[in-house]
């Protein structure tokens, strides 16, 4: 059987596998597993959703859920899932919840759960919700069932003061923020605008529908333009819950992960805190990340896609920084999980600390040709049967280049990936692999 929850919390198209109702069950649930150990005093969480036109509905539906087991709510509304990670933490909630399906469209939702010390919560708490789900049991009555309210201003407050605190000044810097008309629209802007820099938004307008529509770091495409019409020192790309960031350079062309990832361990380690002198990424970075990061004499350690295997990696090994290609970065030293807007003022600290141009700073992270197609409609499960075809394409590439292909966590879909000394061959190579996925895992 499925497990219900994903690399990202439960997700899927909302009002069809993400209902109300199911929401509902899903907070009770999460409220019997993790708010029990709220001894001597009632249990509390808190809730925030993403802009799009589904989360309110969910994010009432999660509420009652909790309300209904005994649990006091705080919704805040409009909010970055790292600030409701920030927020489970350093106000003591027993459970933090978020509305959102990050860089899917809109049509999509998901709920996400963080634990009381502000992480992701980890396989065995998330079964242990999947199996009490929907059970009956002895709800509390009367004075025992749980409060809802409604708080956005004082966590918005809170969350950005913690993000200015983490920053250089940044007077003198321009800077354009692409919000994906999504969860950052507010804070980011408020939190890099404090710091001093000169900041232009676009994509800060959220209708409900809009939201990662043709922009955003999965669309970086209006941003790349517009920070070479303006003439601004870079821009920063979030995705729908700003949990991810990509940056522009001033010549418009886009930074990803790897080489935002390159430039803070090494930042990190100048300063002498890059712990364990490690950084972690996973199989999805550029090859070209490794290499730059053996000439800087950081040892890198490779995981599984997804930033929850980031983190583990991170808390088991003692490291501080790492991340994923997409964005996705996590420093320990200020959060518990991934957060654009902390990345996007890391960098631009570090642009202050350093001076010169972001280009220039990124230059020795020098990427490989890769190419990534995303495999609609197959069955993810089946990778397997393709071991003669990856076999072949390796062969074909010898040491100069890798495939990956790896089953999204959650969409009905395989990304292939592909690296090779050029980016003819990679093309070529990839294409053939994804008609080999198209031709045998189609449903």
């Amino acid at each position: 059987m499925a497990r219900l929850f994903g690399t990202d919390g439960v997700r899927g198209l909302a009002n069809r596998e993400i209902t109300a109702p199911f929401a509902l069950q899903l907070g009770e649930a999460a409220a019997r597993v993790l708010a029990c150990e709220a001894k001597g005093r009632r249990p509390k969480a808190i809730v925030g959703r993403d802009t799009r036109q589904s989360s309110g509905m969910l994010a009432h539906a999660v509420a009652a859920g909790l309300s209904s087991a005994g649990v006091d709510v705080e919704h805040v509304r409009e909010i970055p899932t790292p600030g409701i990670a920030y927020l489970t933490a350093a106000r003591d909630y027993d459970l933090g919840v978020m509305i959102s399906a990050s860089h899917n469209a809109m049509p999509d939702n998901g709920i996400k759960f963080i634990s009381g010390n502000g992480f992701k919560l980890d396989d065995a708490i998330e079964d242990e919700i999947a199996k009490v789900l929907g059970q009956e049991w002895e709800r509390p009555i009367g004075a025992d069932v749980g409060y809802i309210r409604e708080n956005a201003i004082v966590s918005d407050r809170v969350y950005i003061d913690h993000l200015i605190q983490t920053g250089e000044n940044l007077k003198g810097l321009r800077i354009i923020l692409d919000c994906a008309n999504g969860a950052a629209y507010k804070v980011a802007p408020a939190a890099l605008q404090e710091l001093g820099a000169n900041v232009s938004v676009i994509n800060a307008s959220p209708d409900g529908k809009n939201i990662n529509y043709r922009c955003g770091s999965t669309h970086p495409e209006q941003l790349q333009a517009m920070v070479v019409a303006s003439e601004a020192d870079f821009g920063f790309a979030f995705d729908g819950d700003a949990d991810r960031c990509l940056a522009v350079n001033a010549k418009g062309e886009l930074v990803d992960g790897d080489q935002i990832m390159g430039l803070l361990a090494v930042s990190l380690k100048e300063q002498g805190l890059l712990k364990g002198n490690t950084l972690v990424s996973t199989v999805m970075s550029n090859l070209g990340l490794s290499l730059a990061m053996r000439e800087a004499d950081i040892n890198m350690v490779t995981t599984n896609v997804g930033d929850r295997y980031v983190l583990e990696e991170m808390l088991a090994g003692g490291y501080v920084l790492g991340g994923e290609q997409s964005g996705h970065l996590i420093n320990l030293y200020h959060a518990t999980t991934g957060d654009g807007t902390l990345t996007a003022i890391m960098v631009a600290s570090e642009m202050i600390r350093r001076g010169g141009t972001l280009e220039d700073a990124v230059s020795f992270v020098e990427r490989l040709p890769q190419i990534l197609i995303n495999v609609p409609n197959v069955d993810k499960t089946r990778t397997h049967e393709l071991e003669a075809e990856v076999a072949a394409a390796e062969a074909e590439l010898g040491e100069t280049g890798r495939v990956l292909l790896r089953p999204s966590g959650t969409e009905p879909l395989v990304r292939v990936m592909v690296e090779a000394k050029t980016q003819e061959q990679a093309d070529a190579v990839a294409s053939k692999l994804a008609d080999a996925v198209a031709d045998k895992l189609a449903l």
